[in-house]
């Protein structure tokens, strides 16, 4: 295992790729709202493009109307149908393996089980760190994330600007979400209320996100013999009980403190560079270092179609 060693390096890399799907899923399986993000709906994939362009009916076409014999159809143009823009984010994770424990790892089968001690160590700081992502603000260079999505405010001034609309301008009021400042327990009204506030007809919430204490809170709130369960929620692992037919769970992300989300995830949706998903480069040496490393790389961003279909209760207390 020497440093010129292209053979050894090929094997390192190969075992990286092979793994990279079962990597993938772990990740995308492991939290509430991973879970929620791709459960019955696939990562958007894109090509390309200088922002992924996601398509917005926020209006109504008002030539649909009754007509009798030869009246005129109205042919009007129509205003309604617009498109957020987000920028692509990168997001990449290093593995490196050293000189020193190449050495204490003498051979080809007890150094491809460093590297995947490694790869675990890689997964289980990726799924940290993009949940506490996707439950923040998209602030710098991080992807967006619920804190601006659905925010803490209902008249845009929080996530003004989500997907280029502003959605302090009053033009823009269907681009807003849909927030509560409850300043004390959770209460079965404040629950009822939101879900009906971000609701329209059958297009209702998928999933409700809860800190511990606010999903305990809600458990202690129903009578026994009226906790029921989403049965697929529960074969993926997550404690869930329903509410009005959407299943609400929990996560312990500080992020999600005081705070329960009425998340529609039809209209929330994690979109993937085509080239650059979770894709490994090859382990390489540097010149200057007693180092093999390969990267894992992401290009992408969560989107949103409409905000107005999201809400949340916040400032919960005990």
């Amino acid at each position: 295992m020497t440093a010129g060693n292209t053979a050894f390096d090929q094997i390192l890399s190969t075992t990286l790729k092979n793994y990279v799907p079962k990597l993938t899923d772990n990740i995308f399986s492991a939290r509430p709202l991973f879970y929620a993000l791709t459960n019955g709906q696939t990562v958007r994939r894109v090509s390309g493009g200088a922002k992924i362009v996601v398509p917005i009916i926020y209006g109504k076409n008002t030539t649909a109307a009754s007509y009798s014999g030869a009246d005129t159809i109205s042919i009007d143009a129509q205003d309604g149908i617009t498109a957020a823009e987000y920028d692509w984010k990168q997001y990449a994770v290093s593995i490196t393996i050293t000189g020193i424990e190449e050495a204490k790892n003498n051979g080809e089968a007890a150094i491809i089980d460093l590297l995947e001690g490694k790869i675990m160590q890689a997964e289980e700081t990726v799924i940290e760190n993009m949940n506490t992502m996707f439950y923040s603000n998209g602030a710098g260079k991080d992807w967006l994330g619920l804190d601006a999505i659905v925010g803490t405010s209902n008249d845009g001034a929080s996530g003004a600007q989500i997907g280029g609309i502003d959605a302090s301008d009053s033009d823009n009021s269907w681009w807003r979400s849909s927030a509560t400042n409850v300043g004390g327990a959770l209460t079965l009204a404040a629950m009822s209320t939101m879900y009906n506030n971000v609701s329209v007809g059958n297009d209702q919430p998928t999933m409700i996100i809860s800190d511990q204490d606010e999903y305990e809170k809600y458990e202690s709130l129903l009578q026994p013999q009226l906790r029921y369960t989403d049965a697929t929620v529960a074969d993926a692992g997550f404690q869930n009980l329903l509410f009005k037919g959407a299943p609400c769970t929990y996560d312990n992300n500080s992020n999600v403190d005081g705070k329960m989300y009425f998340l529609n995830t039809k209209y929330i949706r994690l979109v993937a560079h085509s080239d650059v998903w979770f894709k490994p480069t090859p382990f390489v040496r540097p010149t200057n270092q007693d180092a093999r490393y390969a990267q894992i790389l992401c290009y992408g961003n969560l989107t949103t179609s409409n905000r107005a279909r999201q809400g949340l209760l916040h400032s919960l207390t005990d």
